[in-house]
């Protein structure tokens, strides 16, 4: 195959994250993001080395068996959202399975494998969604929405998305009529002109809070915000807006941020509850965006901890503190360790909120404040960011020799790296599953329980089988 040439094939083995193996009638292979098992599909050769080859879909010319789902978003194709809402959600499952089972069996030993943990909720999970303003076609009304699949200007209106709720959508909708009707121009990301940029909602699953925040640049200030308010306000929503901001950002990076923040109705924050804690949740904040999943995800960590009483628990990355609050009733301390100064602020509050008083969080770099605590940890909890951990943290982490470490990963290319420096240092994987916070995605959180092999303890260990 030769790069930038265009062929067609028919996808077969899915690797993480999401990366098709597409065969050729010649039977040459390339691999083809995106593209789902059993589909024939056309694509265009992106990278060619050494006989190995890399390309990016262009059409699907004939669906998969797989692909039977009923009532599919009308968004779907089109939107550069979900990739797997036309397969019924077992068979998405499925996917994913193969697709952790896959890297997990290829770096660690033998282990035992509980499975894929389904998320509660299949549609109007998210508790969280970033849109942006612009339009979906050169010229066209303004739109607010997301990103066109394949495209980094096209916006398209979503108001049928089916991984949030209703309220969501009245929102969206209502606020691109808002702007419309006025002609507010959005920001032009090349032109580096317009007022528009971001809309971000937040809407807590146990408490029915939704938070509005309006993103836009400095020109911003002019708008007729307190008729925006008013308006929001007349919505009929299931639930209760408490909090509506405007952001004004002037950066020329196309992120969700903000220079500044002004309150324009009822507080910067809402609620959310986990099991029978109450957590305060600013724009920012990290939390969770699939409430009901975090439940299932941290009732796991807990199982695969164990026994807590008496004992002292780092939780390493912590972000707001969810995980270590939920710990914390049944130990005997807990020192969170978080680099991000909001994050940390906002777990000092929350661990005050829920009367929680076994709770310290520290702010900095892991690698180097666990040098200056004088506490040494019983066990110890790694949510590290996507990327995994720094050498030198993970160096540390290990010296600590403590029986039992889970880790918890939303980027499982980065947990397998992990795994053999924590496997080489004399640390075994013993459990393992999946938690599926992401339906529709190829994105799924996994959890690891690693123990000492002189540890002694843990469950019979059972040799995963080979999948085809």
């Amino acid at each position: 195959m030769k790069k930038g040439q265009i062929y067609e094939g028919t996808a077969g083995e899915i690797r993480f994250p999401n990366r098709t193996v597409v065969t050729t009638a010649e039977g040459e292979e390339c691999i083809v993001p995106n593209a789902l098992p059993g589909q024939k599909v056309e694509f265009r050769v992106t990278k060619s080395h050494n006989g190995r080859y890399e390309g990016m879909l262009l059409q699907v010319l004939q669906r998969s068996e797989a692909e039977t789902a009923k009532d599919v978003c009308p968004h779907f194709g089109v939107c550069g959202g979900c990739l797997y809402q036309s397969v019924p959600y077992i068979q998405q499952l499925r996917f994913k399975e193969y697709q952790i089972r896959s890297l997990l069996d290829s770096a660690a030993g033998e282990y035992k494998w509980e499975g894929i943990k389904a998320s509660p909720r299949v549609n109007g999970y998210r508790n969280k969604m970033e849109y942006s303003f612009g339009n979906e076609e050169k010229d066209g009304p303004l739109t607010v929405g997301l990103h066109k699949r394949g495209g980094f200007y096209d916006i398209i209106p979503v108001p049928d998305c089916r991984i949030v709720d209703h309220d969501f959508s009245h929102v969206l909708n209502s606020t691109m009529q808002f702007f419309r009707v006025r002609e507010v121009p959005f920001y032009h990301k090349m032109k580096h002109e317009g007022i528009l940029r971001h809309l971000l909602v937040r809407k807590g699953l146990n408490t029915g809070e939704i938070m509005v925040a309006l993103v836009t640049t400095s020109e911003g200030i002019d708008l007729p915000l307190q008729e925006y308010v008013t308006y929001l306000l007349s919505l009929r929503l299931q639930g209760e807006i408490v909090s509506i901001l405007h952001m004004i950002n002037d950066g020329l990076s196309d992120v969700v941020m903000a220079e500044r923040t002004d309150v324009l109705y009822g507080r910067d924050y809402i609620y959310e509850e986990l099991f029978d804690l109450r957590f305060k949740v600013t724009p920012f904040s990290f939390f969770q965006t699939n409430t009901s999943g975090a439940e299932i995800l941290y009732d796991t960590v807990r199982g695969y901890l164990g026994t807590t009483r008496d004992k002292e628990v780092y939780d390493l990355y912590s972000g707001t503190g969810t995980i270590a609050q939920v710990l914390a009733p049944a130990a005997r301390k807990i020192i969170g360790v978080e680099i991000v100064p909001e994050a940390v602020e906002a777990a000092r509050e929350n661990t005050a909120l829920n009367g929680l008083s076994n709770c310290e969080f520290l702010c900095g770099d892991v690698s180097k404040v666990i040098d200056e605590i004088s506490d040494r940890p019983d066990l110890i909890v790694l949510d590290p960011p996507r990327e995994g951990i720094q050498s030198k943290a993970l160096e540390k982490i290990i010296r600590f020799n403590v029986p039992r470490i889970v880790y918890i990963s939303c980027k499982p290319t980065s947990l397998v790296r992990d795994l053999l420096v924590l496997q080489a240092h004399g640390y075994m994987l013993e459990r393992a599953c999946s938690v599926d916070m992401f339906v529709g995605t190829y994105n799924i959180e996994t959890c690891c329980l690693l123990v000492k092999k002189d540890d002694g303890a843990g469950d019979t260990i059972i040799k995963p089988a080979a999948e085809g």
